[in-house]
């Protein structure tokens, strides 16, 4: 399913709920109000499984904010989990523990190498009902996220890293600040994408060629948002991961690879259909 950048009658009551909540008039702020709205009406008053939201490298968990936004409106617990963004067996291991804590269902959301992650984490925790990919990896068994993102043409990532060592060994890379926006986030304003270049968080190098383990996808259920316009990891790369899993899609157009904030709605539609499909 294909979902486009603009949602036809829908112009007028953005503009009275922006007001209503006192949004700013961004694009971002919009998708989210029209996110909360959503996500209120179709979920209802039930009880309802805790989403965990997981960030990639390049990124916090503050890119979540307009999804935890709408999510919370609509009753969901939500945890945004710290990524440690050190190697993908570590981080796995982390993210799997706090999944280990929480009471009840579990709802995964992965965002870029953030999907590497859940995929692991997600194994061994019964609690996880389903997968949700945005914009992110989901590596099979013995893959790596830098060799998955090299599979299709199309990511300008390569040439856009900054390498620095840190001590005890090893190398973190960030997006060189003058590339941020083309590359990370090309739809979203450019003093948000400024500031998102400043306050990037760098991922090991080294560490983010770990090997995958068993992928949680091949037992649980899984959901995928692709983003046409990603410069980091490939629409082609994430179409053939998607059907790999057997997940349900949609693809966004004209979306850059932080869809989660430039188009917060379709993530939240996307797990609100997670939610449908497994309570």
């Amino acid at each position: 399913m294909t979902v486009r950048p603009r949602h036809r009658g829908l112009s007028m009551l953005l503009a009275v709920l922006t007001l209503m909540l006192g949004l700013t008039g961004t694009a971002t702020s919009a998708a989210a109000t029209s996110a909360t709205t959503s996500a209120a009406a179709t979920t209802g008053g039930t009880a309802k499984p805790t989403v965990v939201l997981v960030h990639g490298v390049f990124a916090d968990s503050s890119g979540w904010n307009a999804t935890i936004t709408a999510l919370q409106a609509a009753g969901f617990p939500v945890i945004a989990a710290a990524n440690p963004l050190r190697d993908l067996a570590g981080d796995s291991a982390y993210v799997s523990s706090l999944v280990k804590t929480i009471p009840g269902p579990v709802i995964m959301v992965g965002h870029s190498y953030g999907g590497a992650v859940i995929t692991n984490a997600a194994r061994d925790n019964a609690n996880v009902k389903a997968l949700v990919y945005v914009a992110a990896f989901a590596p099979d068994q013995g893959e790596t996220p830098l060799k998955l993102a090299e599979r299709f043409p199309g990511s300008l990532l390569g040439g856009a890293l900054v390498i620095r060592d840190f001590p005890g060994g090893g190398h973190d890379g960030y997006i060189d600040q003058a590339k941020f926006r083309e590359v990370f986030a090309a739809d979203l304003p450019v003093h948000v994408t400024r500031q998102m270049a400043v306050t990037q968080r760098p991922g090991s190098v080294d560490g983010l060629s770990g090997l995958s383990g068993v992928p949680a996808w091949k037992s649980v259920p899984s959901w995928y948002v692709i983003p046409t316009e990603d410069k980091v990891i490939p629409p082609a790369v994430q179409r053939f991961m998607a059907e790999r899993a057997g997940s349900k899609v949609r693809e966004v157009t004209g979306a850059s690879h932080v869809v989660m904030q430039s188009r917060p709605d379709v993530v939240v539609r996307q797990i609100l259909a997670a939610y449908s499909a497994t309570r």
